[in-house]
């Protein structure tokens, strides 16, 4: 990243008086971990032992009017992503050359359609979604609402998540956290910049919502999780909330592997599990290939589409959210087949980068070559979820001359890179300095979306929370729970 690039005022002198900094961030640690702000080590892993999430110390400037842009258009992306899952013509036809070369992505749709064939059990689904956007500084292609002054001119979209949108508890979290260092530094009344956050109550609400209209207060909700969960506190406060919001509903927890050997379908296609019935399944595992390990994972994913559970993606939903999709609506003309209001479909379109098909075809020969020509200039992407699996500069040069002649290029999407603003601040980690160095860096804004319908009709369609991860400047991933990334929230400035 250039030293041009511009940047975002911090909302404290930086940097911080040493001494206070220390003491701080001492507390700091403390009231994240005695708050639950916490996840287990990959490295020395123990059920007994948590570590604090990395978190910013001082929240991070994001404008005002950007950030409710964002959500209020989150309820046009719910509705857009609907009318997706819900288009079997459409997705097929979008992930037919992928499906041929990427054998996960192959093997989803191979679920999809045996249970499009069969005839749909469930028709509700339960989406919980995830817009994942960052502040640009240098648009190729502006919007008529992009401001053409620094240190941004808009936002644009990295992201959208249909499957394991997590930090429904941290993200809301990171904001106590800052709150309580802004009080022990004598600012009291900045806090009142940081916006409220709601993002565990309105995930949860979602999920007894579609609870409720499964219609038997004997039904549990399923969370399906990895064989080793390390983000553990995330996960375990939506089982809280839901006990809090509605002390009858039990949570259950399982693996695939466990739903393979324990789960069977009754008579009217109920998913049975501890003998009780499961009205919901929510998926915090199963969105990347190492989840499935044999046949028998893939077999108990088949079962719980075969059920009468209502699904947190349902399949259809988890092809709608592939890199390969997304690319496609960024097509001309390709919006209007899911949205009828014009002004929506501009709002919408206006937040896409360039996003590019690499598929064996004149238009992916013509993005082969521009990843070629300039490679820093675009982001890699698999159909991949969970962070790690992008490729970024010259490496994409390396992996494009690799399968620029085979069919894999199919399974990958080219994107422009965003240039986010930088800001300064300290990133706390656990096993870090007492004094953290003061870095450069950039943040992105996660806004959450639950939606509940039918291929006929939206029941239920809201904006619940955000979340705010920041990572150095220099950094190409920015996952927390990889260890990239770090815990913040937005401090609103006009």
């Amino acid at each position: 990243m250039s030293v041009e690039t511009p940047r975002l005022g911090s909302i404290l002198p930086m940097p911080l008086d040493e001494k206070d900094l220390k003491e701080v961030v001492e507390k700091s640690r403390d009231w994240a971990i005695m708050h639950g702000a916490g996840m287990r080590s990959k490295t020395n892993f123990s059920k007994d032992a948590l570590y604090f999430a990395p978190f910013v110390l001082i929240p991070s400037v994001f404008p005002r009017r950007e950030f409710y842009k964002a959500l209020e258009l989150q309820l046009v992306l719910n509705e857009m992503v609907h009318w997706v899952a819900h288009n079997r013509i459409f997705l097929t036809e979008v992930l037919k050359e992928t499906i041929q070369v990427d054998e996960f992505t192959g093997n989803l749709f191979k679920i999809y359609e045996t249970v499009q064939d069969e005839g749909i059990t469930q028709p509700i689904s339960l989406g919980i979604l995830r817009s994942d956007i960052m502040l640009e500084t240098s648009c190729s292609n502006p919007g008529k609402n992009c401001l053409r002054h620094p240190p941004y001119c808009c936002w644009k979209q990295v992201e959208l998540n249909t499957i394991a949108s997590g930090f429904g508890w941290l993200g809301p979290v990171s904001a106590m956290i800052q709150r309580y260092v802004l009080q022990e530094l004598g600012h009291h009344d900045l806090a009142a910049n940081l916006p409220e956050n709601n993002a565990l109550e309105g995930l949860c609400s979602g999920m007894l919502e579609a609870w409720k209209m499964y219609g038997d207060i004997e039904a549990t909700i399923l969370f399906i999780v990895e064989d080793v969960t390390y983000n553990i506190c995330d996960q375990r406060f939506h089982e809280f909330e839901i006990k809090r919001l509605n002390p009858y509903v039990k949570v259950i927890r399982k693996t695939l592997t466990e739903i393979g050997n324990e789960a069977t379908l009754g008579s009217s296609n109920e998913l049975i599990i501890d003998n009780r019935p499961v009205a919901v399944v929510y998926f915090r595992a199963g969105y990347e290939p190492n989840h499935y390990h044999s046949q028998l994972e893939w077999d108990a994913r088949l079962m719980i589409e075969r059920s009468q559970a209502i699904k947190s993606p349902s399949i259809h939903y988890h092809l709608a959210g592939t890199k390969k999709v997304q690319q496609a609506l960024a097509k001309p003309g390709t919006l209007e087949m899911f949205l009828s209001d014009s002004g929506k479909i501009e709002a919408v379109r206006e937040i896409f980068t360039g996003l590019y098909s690499l598929d064996l075809d004149e238009f992916g020969d013509q993005a082969i070559q521009m990843a070629l020509d300039q490679p820093e200039r675009y982001v890699l992407k698999p159909q991949r979820e969970g962070g790690g699996n992008n490729i970024y500069g010259e490496e994409i040069k390396d992996a494009i001359l690799k399968m620029k002649d085979s069919k894999e290029r199919s399974a990958w999407i080219l994107m422009e890179r965003i240039h986010p603003p930088i800001s300064s601040g300290y990133i706390v980690r656990p096993g870090g300095p007492e004094v953290p160095e003061l870095l450069d860096l950039v943040s992105e804004l996660g806004i959450y979306g639950v939606i509940i319908g039918d291929s006929y009709k939206i029941y239920s369609n809201r904006q619940c929370g955000h979340m705010l991860r920041t990572k150095t400047s220099t950094a190409n991933e920015g996952g927390v729970a990889a260890g990239l990334g770090a815990l913040d929230s937005p401090y609103l400035v006009d």
